[in-house]
């Protein structure tokens, strides 16, 4: 084997390509696929990664969440509140199209009408055209948090999206769960572009050829996305050869994977935060705090960690973990039956209630089983449960309407900084703003809101950390949510898929910096 591979080494080397330049053709195995091709119709994490597969964002997180250029060769602060980028030259569209200010520009003011994205672009006035190659994005304050901003503008082929379809439809329109040209048509200037779609079934894509990153040693021409919704039957068709990666690997799972030959594990701590909320809209009883604060204590998130999740998650007590600007040690777990019964007792709620839960069963690991165990150990403090989980591309439309007393939502923080999980979970629903735009559980909070603008233009960072942290306390105390555990991330791979090489803590891996054996 030693000999042959040798010889395709220097009968490579001898045609000027590299080893690792031989197209691989793979196929990659997710619990579940993105719900649209409209790169801002939803915020999650399919969404992203079909973004870092088809477009290029100006900016990029590296493994070590450091900042590297990509459409952006460079940036500068021109003052307190503008920030200048130089863009790429020469970088091309799947439709042939150049890409210019003229596009970053288009996708800004896109992304500032997109109900999910907007939030994250609201401290922005404008992003103004220098030249064909430069844009300067403004702030209407001092803001902290540009470059982690940049990381989510995949600036989108304005000529391809504009103008109006056969039925008289603008091609640029942008429709939440809705058939839009959109949602069924992409042109970007990533490094794969979609050949197939089947929703529910399988995204074939191709490389494409005039990929404007020459220095990527990614050799993958050729990668299909399979949805697998059960964790056992995605590991099953890793190690039968059916699929080449796979991701989430259940902790139920881990030891299998690890023991099996050619086969590689891949774990990274992880950041995303997995709560309940409480929708004090739909159910009268979760407007008393008592109550919500009940039902934090019934819930035993240590344990879930332990048995559900086999140790492969930390149990939260707060929305950002530690090493973000707002953690505080101090806001722990805080399982405790006894006092659940208590505060029920006491808010006039001694013999329970009924409540609805909704839950996905194939978008966070383990998810169904979680709900599953929460409604358990509500049922001991008399809260009757009626619970149902859903597929993701079911769940996210019945979360729009905030369908359920106790909605599950897991958030990876846009910025990996706090103050994003306050804008989209906990701030009061602001469909101006697009802040509170995950927030199920209608909690709203005057001085939570002040907070987490002044974070926004806090630049002093112990300043702002202290901010935060109150922000943090307050939740806790008004039990805002139900905190349940930062999740880790684990990837199985064949051997010869390099596969820690491009995985993160965001969860979007770099398929197009691939390398494959």
């Amino acid at each position: 084997m030693k000999t042959i591979k040798t010889k395709l080494a220097v009968a490579l080397m001898a045609a000027g390509l590299s080893l690792s330049a031989a197209a691989a053709d793979i196929k990659v195995g997710y619990s579940a696929d993105p719900v649209s091709l409209d790169p801002h119709e939803q915020l999650s994490g399919g969404t992203l990664q079909l973004s870092h597969m088809v477009f290029d964002p100006l900016v990029r997180f590296t493994q070590d969440m450091d900042f590297e250029p990509r459409l952006a060769e460079s940036w500068e602060r021109i003052d307190d509140t503008t920030f200048r980028f130089k863009l790429r030259e020469g970088v091309k569209f799947h439709s042939g199209n150049l890409m210019t200010a003229d596009d970053v520009v288009w996708t800004f003011n896109r992304l500032k009408s997109s109900p999910d994205f907007k939030a994250i672009f609201e401290p922005y006035t404008e992003l103004k055209k220098v030249d064909d190659y430069t844009v300067d994005l403004i702030s209407s304050g001092p803001y902290p948090l540009v470059l982690q901003t940049a990381t989510y503008i995949f600036p989108m082929d304005s000529k391809f999206y504009s103008g109006k379809t056969k039925d008289g439809k603008d091609k640029g329109e942008l429709v939440k769960h809705g058939n839009s040209y959109a949602s069924t048509h992409l042109s970007g200037t990533g490094p794969f572009i979609v050949t197939a779609r089947e929703q529910g079934v399988k995204v074939e894509f191709e490389r494409f050829a005039d990929y404007w990153d020459k220095a990527s040693k990614g050799n993958v021409d050729k990668l299909t996305l399979v949805p697998i919704k059960e964790d056992a039957t995605r590991v099953a068709a890793l190690l039968s050869g059916g699929v080449d990666m796979i991701h989430p690997v259940a902790p139920n799972d881990h030891k299998r994977v690890k023991s099996a030959d050619g086969i590689d594990l891949v774990t990274l701590p992880g950041t995303r935060i997995i709560t309940f909320q409480m929708n004090q809209n739909s159910n009268e009883a979760l407007k008393d705090v008592r109550v919500r604060q009940a039902i934090v204590h019934a819930i035993n998130n240590e344990g879930i960690v332990k048995k559900i999740m086999k140790g492969f998650a930390t149990a939260a007590g707060q929305q950002g973990p530690s090493g973000y600007a707002g953690y505080d040690a101090e806001l722990v777990p805080r399982y405790d039956v006894k006092k659940a019964k208590q505060l029920m007792k006491e808010a006039g709620y001694e013999k329970g209630f009924k409540l609805t839960m909704m839950a996905p069963n194939n978008r966070y690991v383990n998810d169904a089983k979680v709900a599953q165990a929460a409604a358990a150990m509500l049922s001991k403090i008399g809260i009757k449960v009626d619970l149902k989980t859903l597929p993701k591309a079911q769940y996210w439309p019945e979360f729009d309407l905030c369908s359920a007393d106790m909605m599950m939502i897991g958030w990876h923080s846009d910025t990996e900084d706090s103050a994003n999980f306050s804008e989209f979970l906990t701030m009061t629903r602001n469909e101006e703003t697009g802040k509170g735009q995950y927030n199920c559980g209608h909690y709203s909070n005057a001085d939570v809101d002040k907070l987490v603008g002044a974070s926004n233009v806090e630049t002093d960072p112990a300043k702002r950390a202290q901010m935060l942290q109150k922000i943090e306390a307050t939740l806790y105390n008004e039990a805002a949510f139900v905190p349940l555990h930062w999740q880790s991330e684990a990837w199985g791979a064949k051997s010869n898929v390099h596969a820690a090489d491009i995985v993160n803590p965001m969860v979007m891996p770099y398929f197009g910096d691939l390398v494959v054996d």
